[in-house]
């Protein structure tokens, strides 16, 4: 008998992968986590049944939440990720030896347990003695924090259930009085395409905007995620993402990297028509 995950894109649109084995299946307080092993992707996670990364795929889009701000400020050395439980984030962050403190805010434990045992891929990094677990609401961690961090970055799942409250007005004013004057914030912004997507996307870039003197946003290509069109959000209290940064000085670092390159940088920026227009609505 062939096992198949799918997972519903929209209700007239669904993505399937072959399942070779479960692997672990369990409720915790919070959501539903599953990890199944695939003949495609590798080893895959999911919540309450939403593909959250894939063994084969998952690089794409964590240098692309990491390396972006990286490279515009690589002077950054405190760091607070909020969500991100499968550790690929901070697995990308703590390969730069000048972040000296990372605050990760995790509210399902269980997802970071999980990830430990069936995910090292992603959970590496967890372990480094920069890094700090919390297993808390986010924003209800950001609310009292100010002026600390030089980089918040918002690893969400989608804008409901446990990761709604990371999408709103408040949590998003909160994260400007969190970061210094030369901070950035980084936000999973979900996809242009599909209309619910689209809705959460504009949703979110106008709420940003409204504590934000700088919004703006960048896309990238992940093959598994609805319409494989993907966009981040990046905001800041001045700097900008392409005009102020030092390519050369990042290049220097000699990060290798799978995906992420500076000249992606600089046209993940570039955005289609239908995009822009969105946004500007």
């Amino acid at each position: 008998m062939e096992l198949w995950f799918t997972e519903n894109h929209t209700d007239n649109v669904k993505f399937s992968i072959k399942i070779n084995r479960q692997l672990v299946s369990k409720e915790s307080r919070y959501q539903r986590i599953d990890v199944f092993d695939t003949y495609e992707f590798g080893r895959i996670l999911t919540l309450d049944g939403f593909l959250m990364l894939t063994e084969k795929d998952e690089f794409i889009y964590h240098e692309m939440i990491t390396h972006v701000p990286m490279a515009v400020n690589p002077d950054i050395k405190r760091v607070l990720v909020i969500g991100a439980g499968d550790g690929g984030t901070v697995r990308e962050l703590v390969r730069y030896k000048t972040i000296e403190h990372i605050d990760m805010v995790e509210i399902d434990k269980e997802v970071v347990e999980v990830s430990q045992e069936y995910l090292p891929f992603t959970a590496s990094g967890l372990s480094d003695s920069r890094v700090n677990i919390h297993y808390a609401d986010g924003l209800k961690f950001v609310r009292s924090r100010e002026n600390e961090y030089d980089l918040i970055i918002v690893d969400s799942t989608d804008p409901f259930g446990p990761g709604e409250s990371l999408f709103t007005r408040e949590f998003y004013g909160n994260c400007y009085k969190a970061l210094t004057d030369n901070g950035i914030l980084i936000n999973q912004h979900e996809s242009p395409y599909y209309n619910q997507d689209a809705k959460a996307m504009k949703n979110a870039h106008g709420r940003i905007k409204s504590s934000f003197p700088v919004a703006m946003v960048y896309q990238m290509h992940i093959p598994t995620y609805p319409s494989g069109h993907w966009l981040f959000g990046f905001a800041s209290k001045g700097i900008q993402p392409v005009k102020d940064v030092d390519f050369d000085r990042w290049n220097s670092l000699l990060i290798n990297t799978k995906y992420y390159n500076t000249d992606i940088h600089k046209g993940a920026f570039l955005l289609p028509n239908y995009v822009k227009k969105m946004l500007n609505e």
